[in-house]
């Protein structure tokens, strides 16, 4: 079963918890057993599993600024995302959750974010059950 849904984001760099959208496309899709694929389809945003603690999320936005902070990228030349676009690669635009007895199988503290890398944007987040 395909699904779609759409996030607005409002910071250039933000964390969006999408865990409840997520958990009801599985709900409404009375799969019991298989899997969940939840995929951010751009090239300037990622997928994270991380908990839902705002101390964290800042520490994530903070490690990712300063992970690109001082390079002289040859696309900013061109567009001014380039490290948008190398963030987003090395996280991943994607994750694939277990479903079991109708529900994803997570960790206590793994909540679904989007990561913004590149906002503020309206963001398409694809999600399929098998």
């Amino acid at each position: 079963m395909f699904y779609e849904f759409y996030i607005q984001t409002k910071q250039r760099y933000e964390l969006v918890d999408i865990t409840e959208k997520v958990e009801k496309v599985v709900k409404e899709s009375d799969i019991k057993e298989g899997w969940v694929l939840v995929f951010v389809s751009h090239s300037t945003a990622a997928i994270v599993l991380t908990e839902n603690e705002e101390g964290l999320k800042k520490d994530w936005l903070n490690f990712l600024k300063t992970t690109v902070a001082g390079f002289d990228f040859q696309h900013n030349r061109i567009d001014d995302n380039a490290d948008s676009h190398i963030l987003s690669g090395l996280i991943g635009q994607g994750r694939i959750l277990p479903v079991k007895d109708g529900q994803m199988v997570r960790g206590t503290w793994q909540n679904i974010f989007l990561i913004e890398l590149d906002g503020p944007r309206s963001r398409r987040v694809v999600v399929e059950i098998k």
